[in-house]
């Protein structure tokens, strides 16, 4: 199961608003109808409030969902949720993108609060 206490925080280096982007490019969670592992990259944007994460709690929080079946749109969102929650930013986005499966690729975009225009889909 996915696990948000994993995440870990420091304070911002700046109060003035400026864009964090993290890039991870192996996700892994498993299909809840086949049990077969679906492959993703994950994009988390965002303007810090107060706080920042820390890179290798979120690998960890990351690599929680390993297990755990989910649907694309259910895992977007849950960590959009769940990194929101810590963070409290004054906006965050995640996008996944997900390896094609019958030929179809996914991309899957959660946002919290107002994105700049830069970062708008």
């Amino acid at each position: 199961m996915s696990d948000p206490s994993l995440l870990e925080t420091f304070p911002s280096p700046s109060s003035e608003p400026f864009v964090i982007e993290h890039v991870a490019e192996e996700f892994t969670a498993l299909c809840p109808k086949t049990g077969h592992p679906d492959f993703g990259r994950i994009i988390l944007r965002y303007g810090p409030g107060d706080l920042c994460v820390e890179l290798k709690s979120l690998k960890l929080y990351y690599q929680s969902y390993r297990n755990q079946g989910i649907f694309y749109e259910a895992v977007t969102n849950r960590i959009c949720e769940d990194l929101s929650a810590a963070l409290k930013p004054r906006w965050l986005q995640i996008v996944t993108e997900w390896r094609g499966r019958g030929g179809i690729h996914s991309r899957i975009i959660a946002t919290r609060g107002e994105p700049p225009p830069e970062f708008k889909s």
